[in-house]
């Protein structure tokens, strides 16, 4: 597969915002906002082309906001320098995998014998099932 190069993502489309990150870690989580929140505008981005920003959109799930912009928290580094890396890794990550299009269905069909043991497994589940009922009077 050939590697699929990343997009020049432009300081319009990406904007930072910098938080205090929750849960333990001393007085340091009390004073340092350290978590990072990437918002990137894929409504309005040129870097990328329709059917990625498509694919996208299915792949962002949740993440993807009502004004058509992707929020990625990043809060596991100490440091903000390390969470903005992790966000922007995060996000390219994403968007590589959007940029590879799905492969195609080929449509196949059942072969012969296949088809011919299925109707003998449907003869023999009637036939036990036919056998299980009640016997009639005579």
């Amino acid at each position: 597969m050939p590697a699929v190069s990343r997009p020049a993502l432009g300081p319009r489309d990406l904007e930072f915002h910098y938080i205090r990150a929750a849960g333990p870690g001393g007085q340091n989580v009390n004073k340092v906002a350290s978590a990072v929140q990437l918002r990137f505008d894929l409504a309005g981005t040129q870097a990328l082309s329709e059917d990625v920003k498509t694919r996208l959109r299915a792949l962002a799930g949740a993440r993807l906001a009502a004004d058509g912009s992707i929020l990625i928290h990043a809060r596991s580094q100490r440091t903000q320098a390390a969470n903005r890396r992790e966000a922007l890794a995060r996000l390219h990550a994403l968007i590589e995998r959007a940029a590879t299009p799905p492969r195609p269905r080929v449509p196949t069909r059942p072969s012969a014998a296949a088809r011919r043991a299925r109707l003998q497994d449907k003869r023999a589940r009637q036939r036990t099932k036919r056998l299980r009922g009640s016997i009639g009077e005579d």
